[in-house]
């Protein structure tokens, strides 16, 4: 009864603390301007089964995906003896499955075992990449301190939750084979098994109390890590999926124009008189100057980057040495959400401190150097856009400020002059074909 009250008191801390965390973040996601996304939902469930739950895009690069993919797999069966676990915490009951599956048991635990050890060896090689193979996207400026801590930690962290559940299993099996009461016959199971030589010579109480001690880290560790997750780039363990299915449908060079410019350009080239078209919102402010100015879809899709780089490694401005890191795009904006949120919660001026997401926490020189092409976009293996973002604080620049560059501001001229980027009248445009017929 105890040890019961003693779970639940767990349970329920730890609830709590999650609980109060996702309110925190939903709230900071709240800040975004209101966006309505219910178009084609078959096509939406599609794409999230195969970009979230399928991890599609992962596979562009096969070895690195491989060792995810056992990660994320485990992850997921792994966790069905998690439930069993917290069943026997609440019921106070020792493998309460097993008497319902009988040899079925064994041989699924036996499965679990290896997919534990799988996910060992994905580990121990993902650490390794990061910090001896020193692949260069993991070694960016954005990456330095936490974001590199936050990775390997993670690493260590599932590395250290699997070794526990298996020598919870070995402990559990030697007590077992003596008879002890309360331990539930189950068989050998497959890995575990193995490893039973190192339990062999210790005392009784010693291995219950190993036993139990494997039992309430794993589970208290798992506790842990799931509030660790909402503060950590693991985040998009969860909101990847909502995170697809709200990702855009259209072509992905498609640009969204913003409607009241478009009424107005329209009414100058005669094709329409404005009547069908509605007075601009009060106070309306182009494009983006922080997070309150973005949608609620970018600053979710903030929170749903993994900090992979694979949008940065991919990127033709971070490759020719220019500033942008479509990366760091996505970790400055969810790292402005963060502290206007931490800011409220103290009660605080929150988005009134004297701050912004432009310049305070992106340059200028960052936005400018996006060349538009979409590879970031292309590349995300969870279908994030930093080119929406990018693309709003350029249009507050450009609109509200009008501070674009000056090459920006004489091809803008050009265009509503000319009809085209370059400085020559339009009926001068094919002179370059007469010069061709001469030849």
């Amino acid at each position: 009864m105890i040890a019961q009250l003693a779970f639940v008191a767990v349970l329920g801390f730890f609830g709590y603390l999650l609980s109060r965390r996702i309110l925190r973040i939903k709230k900071n996601i709240q800040l975004g301007k209101p966006q309505t996304i219910k178009d084609n939902p078959s096509e939406r469930w599609k794409t999230m089964l195969l970009v979230a739950f399928g991890q599609k895009k992962m596979f562009k690069r096969i070895l690195p995906a491989f060792f995810h993919f056992l990660i994320y797999i485990g992850f997921i069966l792994i966790n069905i003896e998690v439930l069993e676990i917290i069943l026997d915490g609440l019921l106070g009951t020792h493998r309460l499955f097993a008497p319902f599956l009988g040899s079925f048991y064994t041989v699924l635990i036996s499965f679990f075992e290896i997919l534990a050890v799988l996910v060992i060896v994905a580990c121990v090689v993902f650490l390794l990449r990061r910090n001896v193979a020193k692949v260069d996207r993991f070694h960016k400026i954005e990456m330095k301190g936490w974001p590199t801590l936050d990775g390997n930690l993670i690493l260590v962290i599932e590395t250290v939750l699997m070794i526990a559940i298996l020598s919870m299993n070995a402990a559990d099996q030697v007590l077992q084979d003596r008879g002890a009461d309360h331990y539930t016959q189950t068989g050998e199971f497959l890995i575990s098994g193995m490893m039973k030589p190192l339990f062999a010579n210790i005392a009784y109480g010693g291995l219950v109390a190993l036993e139990r001690a494997a039992w309430w880290f794993h589970i208290v560790g798992i506790f842990a890590f799931a509030v660790y997750v909402t503060y950590s780039k693991h985040l998009h363990i969860f909101l990847a999926f909502p995170n697809t299915f709200y990702s855009r449908l259209e072509a992905k060079g498609k640009m969204n124009n913003m409607q009241e410019i478009t009424n107005e350009v329209k009414i100058m080239l005669g094709m329409s008189t404005g009547e069908d078209a509605g007075a601009p919102p009060e106070g309306m402010k182009f494009g983006a100057k922080d997070i309150n100015d973005l949608s609620w879809k970018n600053l979710m899709e903030a929170y749903s980057c993994t900090e992979c780089g694979r949008c940065t490694s991919e990127c033709p401005a971070n490759l020719t040495g220019k500033k942008l890191s479509p990366r760091k795009i996505m970790m400055d904006t969810r790292d402005r959400l963060e502290d206007v949120g931490l800011d409220l919660q103290k009660g605080g001026k929150g988005l009134e401190d004297g701050k912004s997401l432009l310049d305070d926490y992106i340059s200028r020189e960052e936005i400018n150097a996006c060349t538009n092409c979409n590879a970031c976009v292309e590349a995300c293996p969870v279908n994030i856009s930093p080119l929406e973002i990018i693309l709003q604080l350029r249009r507050y620049v450009a609109m509200e400020e009008s501070a674009a560059p000056q090459s920006w501001n004489m091809m803008f001229q050009n265009v509503e002059t000319n009809f085209a980027p370059w400085k020559f009248a339009p009926s001068d445009r094919f002179k370059w074909a007469d010069e061709l017929k001469e030849k």
